[in-house]
């Protein structure tokens, strides 16, 4: 990882988009680990994954989205969940989890891999639970789609500070 955290910050983009290649299960390791490191209410981690590169466990889980496509395509998929029996503060925990999906999504830029973080998944947690076999103490928080992009170079625009900044005291 050569990248500056800046770097991959203006970098990154959300990929959908694949080649065939497999993606490596230490790359995979490396992201979960990044999205371990992340800052959580009195470090209690409540975070929880499922990396998935089985074409049949893929298959199954792109038949609970209507981002099918995405999934489909993915070599690779993580699932971030919150261990609810892990969990002291709700917001902060949620807040937590955003930031660990972060970094994961950071972690696939830095090692030239593409992701993208999915969300209307969620409407299905209790199908993914089960396919995934998990009790329903973990909270489904995302599913990261992931893979070797089949192109780069996706344009994105940010409204400017001056219309995000509110104040400067």
């Amino acid at each position: 990882m050569n990248q500056t955290v800046l770097d991959a910050i203006y970098q990154r983009r959300s990929i959908r988009d694949y080649t065939g290649t497999p993606v490596e299960p230490d790359k995979l390791r490396e992201i979960v680990r990044a999205g371990s490191w992340a800052p959580s209410g009195l470090n209690n981690q409540p975070w929880r994954f499922v990396t998935i590169s089985r074409r049949r466990v893929i298959d199954q889980l792109a038949g609970l989205t209507r981002y099918s496509h995405i999934i489909k395509g993915a070599p690779a998929l993580i699932a971030v969940y919150l261990d609810r029996q892990e969990m002291y503060n709700e917001v902060k925990d949620h807040q937590a989890a955003g930031a660990c999906l972060q970094n994961m999504l950071l972690a696939a830029e830095a090692l030239d891999l593409g992701a993208v973080w999915l969300g209307e998944i969620l409407n299905r947690q209790t199908e993914v639970n089960q396919l995934l076999e998990l009790a329903a103490h973990y909270q489904l928080m995302a599913v990261i789609a992931l893979g070797y992009p089949a192109h780069r170079g996706q344009k994105s625009q940010r409204k400017p500070l001056a219309e995000l900044l509110i104040n400067e005291i």
